[in-house]
Formats: C-alpha cells, structure tokens, sequence
C-alpha cells in the first residue's frame, strides 16, 4: 500500500462538478492498493498518519500530528501511485489491485482511519473521474509504502 500525505490549509474533491469532500487545516491522501495489502498495511499506515507530526507547534517546529491539531482529512483512491515507468512511456499499472480487490480494502483502510482520529474521514469515489484541489501548506508532502518500513 503506498500513500502520498499533504500538509494542507484546504482541500476539495470535486465529482461531476459537485464537491463530495472539502476540509480546511489537515491533510488530503492519496492511497493506492496492490494485491499483496491487507489488513496489517491498513492498521500500520492508518496509525503512521494519524500520529505523524508534521503540523508546527508554537515555536514553528513540526511537532504535532493530525490527531494533536484535530485536523481534518479526505483520502482519496489512487491506483496510479502504483505505475511502473521503468520501460518505454507509457506506464504500466499491473501492480495496482483491480476493484474487487481494491475496493474493500481502501474502505477498510477510511474505516480504520476514522477509528484511529475518532471523527468522519471525507473522501473521494473509487473509481470517479475526481478533480482534487487542495493548498499545500509548507510544501509538506510525504510518500509511505508499507512494503518499506524504514
């Protein structure tokens, strides 16, 4: 499972020219799904986020998580975090899980979001054609594979 995590002042997801998700200080993610998740990815990246202090503390220094702010969050499915570019131009997304796998893991992976922050998590729509806005705040963006856990 791979995530792409931004600092931001707002964000929005827009589908069909209606917005389905829009938050203000917190952090929009991008979350993509292989075969190989489970549960286990799901329970380690959901706490990774919830507790990583990237947000500034009164002397300016980033030491406060999401949780600490009571910030908000959208996560939003992106299979394309998972393209293969090694070869040719055209990237390749074979490593990417397929919907009847990848569906009921990126709704376990909001579920286990919500229970980790104790409040709703936004999101976009598996699948949709979405248009993302958001404001970076920093920049501050941060990319998690949990088949590197370093």
């Amino acid at each position: 499972m791979k995530a792409v995590i931004q600092r931001v002042s707002e964000s929005s997801v827009t589908i069909n020219n209606e917005i389905v998700a829009q938050i203000q200080k917190g952090l929009l993610v991008l979350v993509g799904i292989e075969d190989a998740d489970n549960q286990e990815d799901i329970n380690w990246l959901t706490s990774k986020i919830a507790n990583l202090r990237i947000f500034p503390d009164e002397n300016e220094v980033m030491n406060l998580s999401l949780k600490d702010i009571d910030g908000e969050i959208i996560v939003v499915s992106q299979f394309t975090l998972h393209a293969a570019t090694k070869k040719g131009n055209r990237p390749s997304y074979i490593k990417a899980s397929k919907p009847e796998i990848a569906i009921p893991l990126y709704e376990s992976f909001v579920k286990q979001m919500e229970l980790e922050l104790s409040k709703k998590v936004q999101t976009g729509q598996f699948g949709a054609d979405m248009k993302v806005s958001l404001v970076n705040d920093g920049p501050v963006t941060i990319i998690i594979d949990t088949k590197n856990k370093e």
